[in-house]
């Protein structure tokens, strides 16, 4: 059983190393961890290169996780049935690792949000709507990547646990709490990776993001202040 585990949590980060954000910069001629933030993920090539490349590097890391998930449930669903969803987190679990910490890159990746939104989206149809609305709600409000999706993550992570005491995965208690587990290392994993966002939050300091020309204008002066001090 340990061995079906890893092997989840293998698949996934092999995709995970599938780097979409690097790979798209280097098809433009720069390395997107020099530029911006510095962060290899979806909202520092929009920053940096636009919209239409944001959402190409978005999609990008969606699909790997819910591929990784896809192949895992086609390997192993049939003689474990009864752990589809929690090796299915081993498999995101993964992704989101080779996605924050590739090898070949130094273990400089991204935060694993966009990988994140493909274990959502791939996991289970019953909580894909909630977080859909409440990334989009608080994102469009605040313009705040991080804020939306932290407060997503949190609130993914406590409907995993109210879905799974109401008995919507099928699993075991002792899977149950594995896969609760799982997931609060995950949600602890990506709050580690924004802590230089939070502390920006906090402070009053963090950069708002926009899918229009507005963004450009918003570095511009941001390259300003910055040069003025």
């Amino acid at each position: 059983m340990i061995m079906v585990r890893f092997g989840a949590l293998l698949i996934g980060y092999l995709f995970g190393l599938i780097q979409t954000s690097y790979i798209y910069g280097k098809l433009k001629g720069i390395d997107i961890r020099s530029y911006g933030s510095g962060n290899a993920g979806t909202t520092n090539t929009l920053r940096v290169l636009g919209a239409r490349a944001g959402m190409i590097v978005l999609l990008g890391d969606i699909l790997k996780c819910v591929v990784a998930i896809v192949l895992v449930r086609a390997l192993f669903s049939g003689n474990y049935g009864d752990m589809k969803y929690l090796l299915a987190m081993y498999a995101a679990a993964g992704v989101i690792l080779g996605h924050n910490f590739p090898f070949y890159l130094h273990f400089k990746g991204g935060k694993g949000v966009a990988a994140t939104a493909g274990l959502v989206f791939a996991f289970h149809p019953y909580f894909l709507p909630l977080e859909v609305v409440l990334f989009l709600g608080i994102f469009f409000t605040t313009h705040y990547v991080s804020l939306a999706s932290l407060t997503s993550y949190a609130v993914y992570f406590l409907q995993i646990v109210v879905a799974g005491q109401l008995g919507l995965f099928g699993m075991t208690q002792a899977h149950l709490i594995e896969l609760y587990v799982l997931t609060g290392l995950l949600t602890a994993l990506a709050f580690w990776k924004h802590r230089e966002n939070i502390g920006r939050l906090l402070r009053h300091e963090e950069r708002k993001t926009y899918l229009t020309k507005k963004n450009k204008e918003a570095l511009s002066s941001e390259k300003e202040n910055a040069e003025r001090k």
